[in-house]
Formats: C-alpha cells, structure tokens, sequence
C-alpha cells in the first residue's frame, strides 16, 4: 500500500507544470519585441501565445531566439518559425 501511494505521489509531482507568466509580463516582452513589425497586431498575437507557452521572450526586436529554445523551436502548420 505505501508503495502504491509513493509511486502516486512521484508520479503527480512529475506532471507538475510551471505556473503561466503574469500576462503584464508577455504584454511588456511582447510589446519589445513587436516594437518594429511591420503588422504590429500580428505580431503581438503571435509573440503573446508564443509567451504563455514558452515563459519567455527573446530580447530585442529581431535574432536573439538562441535565449529562449521553446520560442525559437515552435512551427506553424507549414513549418515555418511561429514566433516573431
């Protein structure tokens, strides 16, 4: 019985995920980030699901991704950077 329930407690304690970032904090790192973007929205659209998924945001208006991998990696439908 304590097997079972050490073995339950191990395994709810890995499906533990981080809390979502405080949305000010997506809006103001996306917000950087879009700062120069030709479609402006878009960008923020894109950059703030990229950040609740990611909790991050890479510096700058262009480049940096190497700081945030979740955010460099993600893909849209055709394969293409999701994130901006």
């Amino acid at each position: 019985m304590s097997l079972s329930f050490s073995f339950l407690q191990f395994t709810m304690a890995e499906t533990t995920t981080a809390d979502p970032p405080i949305p000010s904090f997506c809006d103001s790192k996306c917000g950087v980030r879009c700062a120069n973007a030709g479609v402006k929205d878009r960008c923020l659209r894109y950059c703030g699901v990229c950040c609740q998924q990611c909790n991050c945001v890479p510096s700058g208006t262009y480049g940096n991704k190497s700081e945030c991998p979740c955010y460099r990696d993600k893909l849209n439908s055709k394969g293409k950077p999701k994130c901006p």
